[in-house]
């Protein structure tokens, strides 16, 4: 079968990001849940900071962003 891998990085003092989590190119992990009020209300309950649900305008979707313990965005896209 195929394999991936993921890299995960970590500084000790990195710079605060330049730019929204929706800005062109790679600048997030995007995550397709059954759910997204169900999943936002779990990691609310774990102790997360989520910003509210939006709606896509082209798909009409719901998401919702937290970030990571290093503070970068993570997105909950709805499937």
């Amino acid at each position: 079968g195929e394999h991936y891998v993921i890299e995960l990085f970590s500084f000790p003092n990195p710079p605060a990001r330049p730019s929204t989590p929706e800005s062109c190119g790679l600048r997030h992990l995007a995550f397709s849940v059954e759910n997204v009020e169900v999943k936002r209300n779990e990691l609310i309950e774990k102790g997360l900071d989520c910003e509210d649900i939006r709606i896509d305008e082209f798909t009409d979707k719901k998401f919702f962003f937290t970030t990571d313990p290093d503070r970068l965005p993570l997105e909950f896209y709805e499937n």
